[in-house]
């Protein structure tokens, strides 16, 4: 029996996994890099232990240094969350040879199974010869062996793109996986990523338990997935079901797995089988009842699953909150998360109030699911959730989440992975609330009155003559915006609305007689208005640019990891040249040239980190 379980991962994965085991009187361990000192996943854990010696980004991929962790700390198993080592062979021998109990499939079932390249030869499904492809082989999509969650895929369009999108993905996966072994498959445009889950035991025993549907996905990485996936014809999902169950005998798999499909003109295609727990396991839970991750734990332990899982009732969906800037190409976003409430739903989450998004990791933060009767019902409830989320810190896809769950391709479940690629622009529209501005002033005048030691009037400052109204100025939506109120005998008044409310973190306005209500938070001189966030700016701006025409800053905080050979300040360039790449929570970002011209400045070199907006490089046209 299981007494301490070490968890061989960080985040939101550590912490889900801990809510298990302290259901179960599982004592926990968890593992911190140094820049994870503090994170939500050793506080929440029983004991945690610092890997010494590796850069954080290393840090969750030194197996021998995780197994000493797990021995000096007590623990009699481990449990690998997903990523990092979850589908390392090595690892599993490592952690067995060790006398630990592996939470997870026989290392021989996980070799088979996660190079993709090897899956693919066992289910009968040849890889493409990179050496030998051809303009009627295109489009084609490089993809890492080992690992997933988008890191080491590149589609490739053209002939003349392959040898840059095989090195970037090889770099990308290796980075990621410790393995920066790539394969080339055909590329679907317009198909549907279609999933089963299975749980095996160690007595000949498979479950199916359902399909998921995980279509849609910003740079082959999910982002909203359900259960079950709508509208397959009951052939095809029975179809789904004998090859998931083939995969996972050919193999003598044990425990949870999933085997992916692209499913086209009603065909299914193989693409892998994840040896490991999946990100969006919850939907299936939510549908069956179950919780994946004791089952895990009561299969390692021994223990017999039921002939017949649990039938399954209603409709999951579940999306990721990520720290990205969806409408600059998905950018990585850092900095402190002062707030996180998703009311209403089930919140997986790898961070806390106040807790730093950095850059050496993935920038997901939580997790929310909600289950329903109908798949209508959950989609509904779901985007309710989000839409009244309190998310108050970097930015985030959340207005992007809510837009997609209420997509018409998606509310009538006709969606594909092609959806960002015809959508994005539209959904990232900027849509603030034009009386933003107004309630963050209103509710910064209330506070400033509230605190202020002088008595009288309710609100200071008024006069009996009339005067110039109070003005702030803030930056919304990329674009700088002013509001205007006037204070006093009887509070505070504005042009066009009546006042009816106004305190420091709330502010009721009557618009052509609605009320409505503001919830104000504020962060120094970050607000947020409801879901809306705003920047308070000085009130007298500084007039001179901040960097001279043709500068390249850096469009989030990374690491750069290489310059494009022979670069250096004097170098002619081309609109369109690749300069600098930078890596951020383990994908590579390129900067390009962004016009012709004449490099004059290059501060930056290999393995220097920079901060957002950090200058890169100065491009003047000749």
């Amino acid at each position: 029996m299981i007494s301490t379980l070490l968890v061989a991962n960080r985040g939101e994965i550590a912490c889900r996994i801990f809510r298990t085991c302290a259901d179960l009187g599982i004592r926990t361990v968890a593992l911190h890099s140094d820049a994870d000192e503090g994170a939500l996943h050793t506080c929440v854990a029983d004991t945690a232990v610092r890997l010494p010696g590796a850069a954080p980004a290393e840090t969750y991929l030194r197996g021998d240094l995780i197994v000493k962790a797990a021995l000096a700390a007590g623990a009699d198993a481990v449990h690998p969350g997903y990523g990092f080592l979850s589908e390392n062979a090595d690892f599993a021998r490592a952690v067995l040879d060790a006398g630990l109990v592996w939470i997870g499939p026989p290392p021989e079932a996980i070799e088979a199974m996660a190079s993709k390249t090897r899956a693919k030869e066992l289910m009968g499904v040849a890889p493409l010869d990179a050496d030998q492809l051809t303009a009627s082989d295109l489009p084609v999509l490089v993809k890492a062996a080992a690992g997933g969650g988008g890191r080491g895929m590149r589609v490739v369009r053209g002939l003349e793109d392959l040898p840059g999108a095989l090195e970037a993905a090889r770099a990308e996966a290796a980075s990621a996986f410790g393995d920066g072994e790539v394969f080339v498959e055909p590329y679907l445009e317009r198909g549907r990523h279609i999933e089963v889950q299975i749980l095996a035991d160690t007595h000949g025993t498979v479950w199916t338990l359902g399909t998921r549907d995980c279509s849609l996905q910003r740079r082959h990485q999910k982002v909203i997935e359900e259960a079950p996936a709508p509208g397959l014809p009951p052939a095809l999902t029975e179809k789904l079901y004998a090859m998931a169950v083939r995969a996972a005998r050919a193999v003598s798999y044990e425990g949870a797995g999933t085997v992916e499909f692209l499913v086209a003109d009603g065909r299914a295609h193989f693409l892998e089988m994840n040896t490991r727990l999946q990100v969006e396991h919850p939907v299936t839970e939510a549908v069956f009842g179950l919780d994946l991750v004791a089952e895990q734990i009561r299969i390692a332990e021994g223990h017999a699953l039921p002939l017949d899982p649990p039938t399954p009732r209603g409709h999951a969906v579940e999306a990721r909150l990520y720290a990205e800037d969806p409408a600059r190409g998905f950018a990585p976003q850092t900095g402190t998360l002062h707030r996180l409430a998703v009311p209403g739903v089930r919140l997986d989450a790898g961070y806390g109030d106040g807790d730093t998004v950095g850059v050496h990791y993935d920038p997901m933060l939580a997790k929310a699911v909600a289950h329903a009767p109908t798949r209508t019902e959950a989609v509904r409830t779901l985007a309710g959730a989000l839409e009244r989320a309190a998310v108050h810190g970097p930015v985030t896809n959340r207005d992007l989440l809510v837009r997609s769950l209420r997509h018409p391709e998606f509310t009538t479940a006709r969606m594909d992975t092609g959806f960002y690629d015809r959508h994005l622009t539209a959904l990232t529209e900027p849509a603030p609330d034009p009386y933003a501005p107004l309630a963050a002033a209103l509710a910064d005048a209330a506070d400033r009155t509230s605190t202020s030691p002088r008595s009288g009037s309710r609100f200071g400052g008024w006069r009996n003559l009339p005067s110039a109204p109070q003005v702030k100025r803030y930056e919304m939506a990329g674009e700088e915006t002013e509001a205007s109120y006037r204070p006093t005998r009887t509070g505070l008044t504005a042009d066009g609305v009546r006042v009816v409310r106004a305190e420091p973190t709330l502010v009721v306005l009557e618009v052509d007689g609605v009320e409505r209500k503001f919830e104000v938070a504020r962060y120094g001189d970050q607000v947020y208005v409801n879901t809306t966030p705003l920047t308070a700016l000085p009130r007298f701006p500084d007039p001179r640019p901040a960097h001279a025409p043709g500068s390249l800053l850096a469009p989030m905080p990374g690491t750069v990891v290489r310059t494009a050979e022979g670069l250096t300040e004097g170098t002619e360039v081309q609109a369109g040249q690749p300069l600098i790449w930078l890596e951020a929570m383990k994908m590579q970002h390129l900067i390009t040239a962004p016009t012709d011209g004449t490099l004059t400045t290059l501060p930056v070199a290999v393995g220097r980190q920079v901060e957002m907006g950090a200058l890169l490089a100065v491009v003047e046209t000749n």
